[in-house]
């Protein structure tokens, strides 16, 4: 028996038409699932689905919306009555601020100053928003038919929260808010693994916290791989000196969607080459 085979299961992936959300969601597609890929732009998810050879299913969704969530989790329940993987991707980065570690720059001169000019609330709730509220409300919206996918095949159901390894770095990464909203990421899955356990639903909630790979947020590879021995903001480069390829953050997610991840929970996996190790 392949403990990778996803056949028969019902995935759904937040943020699935580009950079790391397609990456896990076609691995997901290529191990059997059925995938849905959620985003706000449904031609950018209609258009990856046409090109790409894996049977994805475009969905319009907002992961900052109840309504949108509940009008999505309504029709996955009519069409397939149950959710067996949620994989919650969806994020921004917000603002940077490269004067935080450019020494030369004038405004790190007066760092306080420029970042309380230069930051304002709306930004910090907006990263917020989609980075760490959005998983909660996500997956609570479908825990229900995650249970239905459970109880169907006599196993637990899979969450996988997409994070960061910037969520537990202390260098800021020239972004206070980014971090700040992975790390609560983090939090949240380690409180929702342990409810759920102690409520006896069976429903798994682990997390995976890549480093520098291909996506909108970071550029595409050739250009990761240009900077990867000189990341804004980090002091040492990641030991593997280069950016992380497909199939490495794509099969750790597929490894904890699967039969192979039943007695996994609650744990974030950190996908970064070492990147971590060698910053504080």
């Amino acid at each position: 028996m392949n403990s990778l085979d996803l056949k028969g299961k019902i995935a759904l992936v937040t943020g699935g038409g580009t950079g790391i959300g397609l990456m896990i969601a076609e691995q997901l597609s290529q191990n059997g699932a059925k995938v849905y890929i959620t985003g706000r732009r449904i031609e950018v998810l209609q258009k990856v689905a046409a090109e790409t050879n894996s049977a994805l299913i475009p969905v319009q969704m907002d992961v900052s919306d109840k309504e949108s969530i509940r009008n999505v989790a309504k029709a996955i329940e009519d069409a397939d009555s149950k959710l067996d993987i949620l994989i919650n991707n969806a994020g921004i980065s917000g603002p940077l601020y490269p004067f935080i570690f450019d020494k030369s720059a004038p405004e790190h001169a007066t760092l306080g100053d420029s970042l309380f000019s230069q930051s304002s609330f709306d930004q910090w709730k907006d990263v917020f928003q989609t980075n760490t509220f959005a998983p909660f409300f996500v997956t609570m919206g479908f825990l229900s038919l995650l249970e239905k996918g459970a109880r169907s095949r006599g196993e637990t159901s899979s969450v996988v929260n997409i994070s960061s390894c910037v969520a537990t770095m202390k260098l800021s990464m020239a972004t206070f808010i980014y971090g700040a909203s992975k790390a609560g990421v983090d939090h949240l899955t380690s409180t929702m693994a342990t409810e759920f356990a102690l409520s006896n639903i069976p429903v798994r909630v682990n997390c995976v916290a890549p480093g520098a790979f291909p996506s909108q947020i970071t550029g595409n590879s050739d250009e990761l791989n240009g900077y990867i021995t000189k990341l804004p903001g980090a002091i040492n480069p990641p030991p593997i000196l280069r950016a992380g390829r497909e199939h490495e953050i794509a099969m750790a997610v597929a490894f904890l969607s699967s039969s192979a991840g039943e007695y996994t929970n609650g744990i974030v996996l950190r996908v970064d080459g070492g990147l971590g190790l060698v910053n504080p």
